[in-house]
């Protein structure tokens, strides 16, 4: 099949592209260097997916959201695409066996973090591929001038020029004109073909309200408008209590941040998705890769540091075409508290050495060891046991991560996997010798097939448990049975953060991280800032034409549907 719009029709059942991305599509098809912008809900992952479909080959993801790889990685997988992720919680032989699918096993999309880049193993494997398109995701995390800079990506040329055929895609959902030139020069894309839509959205009226209940705004607001809204707040206690506040005023609400269980988070996320739920009221760990298109309102009460962040989020509203509203609530001390948040992120060198090492303590790492290991990480744990100040270890941690010699995953889940160890002829001999795991071991092959012995498949305690009609307990200890004889790798189901070390410890001094760097990313953030506080205090221009004009979009035409635009028609707001 190589028509994008019969692959479009098979395997996502739409019969219609949204605006730019068959453009997009023809463009790398063709071998053209692209580079698109798309806004939150743009459909930026089709524009890749379907030319990785008709090209032959591996199509390799470079994404430093491990997250949006695994919700992508699950929703190519329910369509029957074969892809696979390469991240933190993986061991060394799942990591091997996957490499190798990814040259003999018909493999379509691999999805890698910028940091895996470089490992040898990786790069021993990946010249053994035929990579048919590189794709950079995330791409305003290549630039400087960008919001969430990631060295590691200006590592991504080199390695693309170890391949004859580089054909490539970079995407982001925004970036200002600096960083749009940044990605082109970074990249060395030639020639590139660019696509943008308009950062204006002609169903979406940005609002900012201004007053000291901001609670008594929501509530009005959920009033007014009918249907599912998200309100994004800056705290995990503020969400528990303002969704509290909610229903108490009848109005269903639940909190989601990254303190819940995974249980938690995915029972909320589904009452909210299928409208069980109205009011999703969150910290900004909620929205990314969540496709609910009938978003009536998005809600801020707390300012956002950034507007590549605001946008984002705001842009989750109204996916379907139908009005919707964004609504920035704010009072008078809003912008002093933000400031002084953001003065407490501004870490020194100092304070990211003293975390390194508390890591590297925690975990018993000595100098040159622990690279590509994967531990549970409890944040909570890990700072009472060291003392160390909530905020700003989060930050540091950050920094850790951004330079390329950590990566944290919360709450990744990650369901049971077995793999088989044992060749066939030495496993018949294993049954007749232990004929009470003879059964599980024929259940095993009944249920997932062949396939064991070359890859990890993912198993349900539960259905072994119904099929042989004992206990899950009784299953879960067979099977760790057969993991010590050896005759299977069984890895437990997690549901834990984990921190996986991408390089070797280092000693302090040979930290890539410079003090010249942190205060100049330090600058930039309250840089950035600076805009926001523009946004909300300027009263005069189009709120869209703001928005539009700090991502390089210059127009003169009003959005018609802001709070300023419709004061101006009829000294109206919502």
């Amino acid at each position: 099949m190589t028509d994008p719009k019969d692959i479009l029709r098979t395997y996502w059942g739409f019969e219609h592209f949204k605006e730019l991305q068959l453009e997009i599509i023809d463009s790398v098809l063709k071998g053209q260097n692209t580079l698109a912008l798309l806004s939150t809900g743009g459909g930026k992952s089709i524009c890749f997916q379907i030319p990785g479909l008709i090209l032959d080959g591996v199509t390799l993801v470079i994404t430093p959201l491990i997250a949006l790889m695994i919700d992508q990685l699950n929703e190519l997988k329910k369509r029957n695409i074969k892809a696979v992720a390469i991240h933190g919680g993986l061991s060394p032989r799942e990591i091997d066996i996957l490499l190798d699918n990814c040259i003999y096993g018909g493999i379509k999309f691999l999805y890698l973090s910028p940091e895996r880049l470089t490992s040898e193993l990786f790069l021993a494997r990946v010249k053994k591929m035929v990579i048919s398109l590189f794709v950079i995701d995330e791409a305003h995390c290549i630039s400087e001038w960008g919001h969430d800079f990631r060295p590691y990506y200006l590592k991504i040329k080199d390695f693309i020029k170890l391949f004859p055929s580089r054909r490539i895609i970079a995407l982001t959902a925004s970036a200002t004109e600096e960083v749009k030139k940044d990605i082109i020069n970074q990249l060395d894309l030639v020639d590139p073909k660019v696509f943008q839509n308009s950062y204006a959205r002609a169903n979406l009226s940005f609002v900012v309200l201004k007053g000291e209940n901001k609670l008594q705004k929501v509530y009005d607001i959920l009033n007014k408008v009918a249907g599912s809204s998200i309100v994004y707040v800056g705290s995990r206690k503020r969400a528990e209590h303002v969704a509290r506040d909610l229903n108490e005023r009848g109005i269903s609400a639940h909190f989601y941040h990254a303190g819940l269980s995974f249980d938690e988070r995915n029972q909320r996320q589904a009452e909210w998705l299928h409208s069980k739920l109205r009011v999703m009221v969150a910290t900004n760990a909620f929205g990314m890769g969540i496709n609910k298109t009938d978003v009536r309102t998005v809600l801020h009460l707390d300012l956002p540091q950034t507007l590549e962040a605001y946008y984002q989020e705001a842009g989750r509203a109204g996916r379907d075409g139908l009005k919707a509203y964004a609504v920035l609530l704010l009072h008078d001390q809003d912008i002093i508290e933000t400031e002084k948040r953001i003065s407490r992120t501004a870490v020194d060198i100092k304070f990211v050495k003293r975390v390194y090492q508390a890591l590297s303590n925690r975990y018993k790492l000595a100098i040159g060891s622990g690279a590509g290991l994967s531990f549970d990480f409890i944040y909570l744990d890990f700072i009472n046991d060291f003392d160390l100040p909530t905020y700003r270890t989060v930050f540091a941690l950050k920094k850790l991560e951004n330079a390329g010699l950590i990566q944290l995953t919360e709450n990744l889940f990650q369901k049971s996997k077995i793999s088989m160890l044992m060749q066939r002829d030495l496993l018949y001999q294993f049954q007749i010798a232990h004929a009470s795991l003879d059964l599980l071991i024929k259940v095993l092959f009944r249920l997932y097939g062949g396939e064991l012995y070359t890859s990890y498949m993912m198993v349900d305690e539960a259905d072994i448990a119904t099929t042989l009609k004992i206990s899950l307990k009784k299953v879960k200890e067979q099977l760790y049975i057969l993991h010590e004889y050896e005759v299977i790798d069984y890895r437990k189901m997690n549901v834990k953060p984990q921190i996986e070390f991408i390089e070797g410890r280092l000693d302090l001094e040979s930290l890539p991280i410079q003090s010249i760097d942190l205060k100049k990313r330090n600058r930039q953030i309250e840089d950035k800032f600076h805009r926001v506080v523009h946004y909300v205090n300027t009263d005069h221009i189009c709120r869209t034409r703001i928005l539009q004009d700090y991502f390089g979009e210059q127009t003169d035409l009003g959005c018609g549907i802001c709070d300023y635009c419709l004061s101006q028609k009829r000294g109206q707001k919502i």
